[in-house]
């Protein structure tokens, strides 16, 4: 069982609260006879067997199929460490995703969360796999089986990694790879952005992301997006300062498209 208290995990009541929708314990009526429920109170119970702990969870705001909507959980394994030779600790994620309307399978996702500023990166899929599991049937065999090609894949992000802390970037490198950055957040609308906006997401936040590596870079723009600490132009051509990413499912995608950017950088 897992200590709640000491790794700062959140128990099934805290969640209670929060993300109801975990607990539900039937599919919604739009479901088709083929589909098997699959309760992810459930499975966060079997990955708690299997030493991983919730951290965070959310779900999407519904005013119809209340309580069937999509929900999203992040579970962490305090001993499952990346420690970096620079003191950069980092933690690998799995990022549960699922719904009880039948629109969605049970999906994991690999994440890393970065000590030094308590930031979550989602790991891009191209480069590593996510799993799904339909909603067809579920047992505790097949969660381990993810779980263990997950893991097994851990070199992939070292590697990753270490490349992006390999790779020295010059002054038009870093200005091309904020743009491409930006580009990720502002896309889909017809808001743009300027030489100020490059400058506002360059901007390190703290001593350890700063320099000229990949690395280092990518953490402070990515930082600096999600948490919207850069100004855009409006249509009319008005400036407004961005918002923070509260949608998780924003979050994952613009996330994940930047860690991709990020690696095409990588020496």
């Amino acid at each position: 069982m897992l200590n709640y208290q000491s790794q700062d995990f959140k128990s099934l009541e805290e969640l209670k609260e929060t993300t109801p929708s975990i607990f539900t314990k039937k599919g919604s009526n739009n479901t088709s006879e083929k589909y098997t429920h699959i309760p992810t109170d459930t499975v966060i119970k079997d990955l708690e067997l299997l030493g991983w702990g919730v951290v965070d969870a959310q779900e999407v705001k519904a005013r119809k199929q209340v309580g069937y909507q999509k929900h999203l959980v992040v579970l962490r394994n305090n001993d499952v460490v990346i420690n970096g030779k620079d003191g950069d600790t980092v933690y690998p994620q799995i990022l549960l995703t699922n719904s009880h309307d039948g629109k969605n399978s049970f999906s994991f996702q690999a994440g890393l969360f970065r000590m030094i500023c308590e930031n979550g990166l989602v790991i891009a899929t191209k480069e590593f796999e996510s799993y799904k599991i339909r909603h067809m049937g579920y047992d505790f065999e097949t969660l381990q089986g993810v779980i263990k090609d997950m893991i097994s894949n851990l070199d992939l992000t070292v590697k990753s990694m270490n490349k992006m802390k390999a790779t020295e970037l010059t002054q038009f490198q870093i200005l091309q790879f904020a743009k491409q950055l930006l580009e990720t957040r502002v896309a889909g609308s017809n808001n743009t952005f300027g030489s100020e906006s490059i400058a506002d997401v360059l901007m390190p936040q703290r001593k350890e992301d700063k320099g000229n590596g990949l690395w280092e870079v990518f953490n402070r723009v990515q930082e600096n997006i999600v948490e919207g600490n850069f100004q855009y132009l409006t249509p009319k051509g008005k400036l407004r300062q961005a918002r923070p990413i509260k949608n998780f499912k924003q979050n994952m995608n613009v996330n994940s498209k930047m860690f991709e950017q990020a690696l095409t950088f990588a020496a």
